[in-house]
């Protein structure tokens, strides 16, 4: 009997990720990666995460503790005392939001475990169209990445990162998690609360827009929108 092939899936509970994990689907045997990282929603985040798992019904779950990413602080998203923009004009550079270094961090992990349970592709909804202030959203980071990849595993190891949304804008996840059937009412993408995204961070912003240019209304609830 042959081996399926098999993937593993970063789920953040987003909405990109959801998406990411409907195209692995199709081809792949799944298994699901979550991290604590010390974000501000990890609850509604991680309870995001198990329905999607509920859903999928992956081989596999792995939910890690990466939480001294935000005790390293830096990022609006792991430390309270830094506002979450809710402006649409945020300044130049480097949005608050990011978390240095830890898309890279994340990976390695997942890349670890793909190691380990013989999962020949790792999955990430990843877009550079979205997050044009990230520098670990470009298709040159991940391409670099795969190199990474190839160069510290085992000669017997095989894996490579697929990021099928880079060039997507939200309204293109939104209709592609459509035709495959994602079901948007399990995930959660607001930055800053847990039980009605505010709809006015940039996360809930572009998901509403996103949804709005592609015809549809968004399933999950809203404080204001």
């Amino acid at each position: 009997m042959t081996e399926p092939k098999r993937a593993v899936v970063l789920v953040s509970g987003g909405l990109d990720s959801c998406v990411a994990a409907a195209v692995a689907h199709q081809d792949f045997a799944l298994s699901f990666f979550h991290a604590d990282y010390g974000q501000r929603t990890l609850r509604r985040e991680r309870r995001a995460f198990r329905d999607l798992a509920a859903y999928f019904q992956p081989e596999r779950t792995l939910e890690v503790d990466l939480a001294f990413l935000g005790s390293l602080g830096g990022s609006s998203l792991t430390d309270a005392s830094l506002p979450i923009p809710l402006s649409p004009d945020e300044p130049p550079g480097l949005p608050s939001t990011y978390v240095p270094f830890r898309n890279t961090i994340l990976i390695a992990a997942a890349v670890a475990w793909a190691e380990v349970i013989g999962a020949t592709a790792i999955f990430i909804g990843a877009n550079m169209i979205d997050g044009p202030g990230y520098p670990d959203t470009r298709p040159e980071y991940y391409e670099a990445y795969n190199r990474l990849i190839e160069l510290g595993t085992g000669p017997e190891t095989h894996i490579r990162l697929h990021t099928p949304l880079i060039q997507l804008d939200k309204a293109g996840i939104v209709r592609l998690g459509l035709r495959l059937g994602a079901p948007f009412h399990l995930t959660w993408s607001c930055y800053q609360n847990e039980d009605l995204a505010c709809g006015r961070c940039s996360s809930c912003r572009l998901r509403l827009q996103g949804f709005a240019q592609a015809g549809r209304r968004d399933p999950i609830p809203y404080a204001a929108a």
